[in-house]
């Protein structure tokens, strides 16, 4: 770091010695030991303005202790079966690392239906990923190099996104709105792999709108881009859908479900399921586990973001014209809720 940025973090740990003992304590499970470097995360994501990094972080801490999160990874879903039919709906996992040690995380954004349950059970699916994230892979990581690895890698398969997906924009920009806000900076670079015409449509419109910054952590891929993502990772830790050419998000592979980083089955799965089981025994070890989602308030977003997501609605509300699906969309609303 520049000595600006050194002196931006020094103000930024004096500004958190003045915060209340409740927001020191949930401050613990959000830096894992590195203070300074979950500083930075906000301070990047608000332009290394002091101020405005310190504030998005209380809120952010505030949130925390309102929704409970640092007590969600004691909270599985149950019964299995229905945890099984929100990881069939909601397709997300780790499939392995890249050669500098960061996790690779996949989402079948395309195939995702998360039509199986209540959005509140996705909402809490997605931040317990979240914090097993963050509070489990990111140190383990992070012991395994002998350095400090607080990001990873995303690559986004967009196989089977169509326009009659749309109902699904409040939900997710609920889960965008809860990244955004609570855990920023987490992802180094984006790959969106397989784009069909409608997001190509879409990014054309959205890209002059994003922060520069943000728009070098994007790189579009047609295609399955397993040539370029075997430059940062090896063979084995490609997502089963970068594996062969036009594979696409299959739920299973060729070479067997457990290759599959968006089955239950896989590692990764099976390994944060059976954590959040053993977190809840030592919460409660006599009683049993209780049913019931976790309700999450969803933080309010940035009028940016708003903006960029009526820029969405309305680029997709023309496709609809131009398709004849314009009855599909009667009635949708982004407001981030």
């Amino acid at each position: 770091m520049d000595v600006d940025s050194q002196e931006a973090v020094r103000e930024f740990h004096s500004l958190m010695r003045e915060v209340n003992e409740a927001l020191k304590d949930t401050f613990q499970n959000v830096h894992q030991g590195y203070p300074s470097e979950t500083m930075v995360r906000f301070l990047k994501a608000r332009e290394w303005n002091v101020q405005k990094a310190h504030k998005m972080l209380v809120d952010s801490l505030q949130w925390r202790l309102d929704n409970g999160i640092d007590d969600i990874l004691t909270k599985p879903i149950i019964p299995i079966d229905l945890y099984r039919a929100i990881r069939d709906s909601q397709l997300m996992g780790v499939s392995g690392y890249t050669k500098q040690g960061l996790p690779v995380i996949a989402i079948g954004v395309g195939l995702s239906t998360y039509d199986k349950a209540s959005v509140n059970y996705y909402i809490q699916s997605h931040i317990q990923m979240n914090e097993y994230r963050d509070r489990v892979v990111l140190p383990q990581a992070t012991k395994k190099q002998g350095r400090y690895i607080g990001n990873c890698v995303k690559i986004l398969d967009m196989t089977g996104l169509k326009l009659s997906q749309l109902n699904q924009i409040q939900l997710l920009s609920a889960i965008f709105s809860i990244d955004d806000l609570n855990y920023p900076e987490r992802t180094e670079t984006y790959y969106i792999v397989n784009a069909p015409r409608i997001f190509s449509a879409c990014w054309r419109v959205v890209k002059p709108l994003l922060q520069e910054r943000t728009r070098r952590k994007i790189q579009v891929i047609y295609g399955s881009a397993k040539d370029e993502l075997l430059k940062i990772m090896d063979y084995a830790s490609l997502p089963h859908f970068c594996k062969k050419e036009g594979s696409g998000s299959s739920r299973h592979s060729d070479s067997g479900i457990t290759d599959n980083c968006f089955s239950l089955d896989h590692t990764f799965h099976q390994q944060l399921y059976n954590y959040i089981k053993e977190q809840a025994l030592l919460v409660e070890p006599v009683s049993p586990i209780r049913q019931g989602s976790v309700h999450v308030s969803i933080p309010d977003q940035d009028p940016e973001d708003r903006r960029i997501k009526h820029t969405i609605e309305s680029e997709l509300h023309k496709l609809g014209n131009q398709n004849g699906l314009v009855t599909a969309l009667n009635g949708l609303k982004v407001n981030g809720r």
